[in-house]
Parts: structure tokens; C-alpha cells; sequence
């Protein structure tokens, strides 16, 4: 199971924990201070680096000449259609574009089946599935 902990700094400034590692969250400015990445930065970042790990681990395991993977990608939200309802519930999805560059000696079959194996990602499954979240809310007295 993975854990992280986040707790809240100054404006919307969040400490961000995990295992042997910490960073700084935060919003641009003129929401937040824009000391960190955002949430949704956070969230790319997170698919990229999943994708790009799992294709090195697919072609190393493959012994493929793949030396270098980078991913650029962008996060948007776009209506379904133009009704009465494109505010409420099911009116809008999220939309992810990826645009991964794969350097190395690779043929074209390996190009399709990397690109298959891209779609394949842990994160990737997780934000295309139906996750389940449980929460609970505690409230201390200052």
C-alpha cells in the first residue's frame, strides 16, 4: 500500500511526505503563492512518470534498445456536449493528451507495442478505472 501525508503551511501551501522524501504543493499565483507544483501538476507528473518507467521496464525486459523516454502531457476539462445539464454530473470528462518521444534504436514493431504497453501504466489504469475512496474526518480543537 502506498501512504503520503500532506498537511497544510501557510495561504495553500502543503507539506508533502512520503517515505524517505518530502516536497512543497501549492497554486499559482494569485490563487495560492506558487511555491510548488498544483494538485493537477502533481497528478501529470505522476502519469508521466509512470509511463515512462513502465515502458523502460517493458524494454529492458525485452533487452530493446530503448535509451530514453520523455512524456509531455496536458490535463483539461471539456464538455460532453452542448445540453442543459453540461454543468452538472456527467456534462464534463477529463481529458488527458500524452505525447511520448521514445530514443533508441527501435523498429516499428516495437514503436506499436511500446505504445500499447503505454496505455498499460499502473497510474494510467487507476484514473481510467472506478476508484474507490473512503474517508474519514477528525476534528482536534485548537
Amino acid at each position: 500500500m502506498t501512504e503520503v501525508r500532506v498537511r497544510s503551511l501557510e495561504n495553500l501551501q502543503v507539506h508533502v511526505e512520503f517515505d524517505d522524501h518530502t516536497m512543497l504543493a501549492d497554486e499559482p499565483p494569485g490563487i495560492g503563492d506558487g511555491e510548488g507544483p498544483s494538485p493537477y501538476e502533481l497528478l501529470l507528473s505522476a502519469l508521466g512518470s509512470c509511463t515512462a518507467m513502465t515502458l523502460l521496464l517493458y524494454a529492458r525486459r525485452k533487452e530493446w534498445a530503448l535509451k530514453n523516454v520523455e512524456v509531455d502531457m496536458k490535463h483539461d476539462r471539456v464538455y460532453v456536449d452542448d445540453s442543459e445539464n453540461a454543468e452538472g454530473r456527467g456534462g464534463q470528462l477529463d481529458r488527458f493528451a500524452l505525447d511520448i518521444r521514445l530514443l533508441g534504436d527501435i523498429d516499428e514493431e516495437q514503436r506499436e507495442r511500446l505504445a500499447y504497453i503505454a496505455t498499460r501504466c499502473p497510474v494510467r489504469k487507476t484514473l481510467a478505472g472506478e476508484p474507490r475512496f473512503e474517508e474519514t474526518v477528525t476534528v482536534f480543537s485548537a
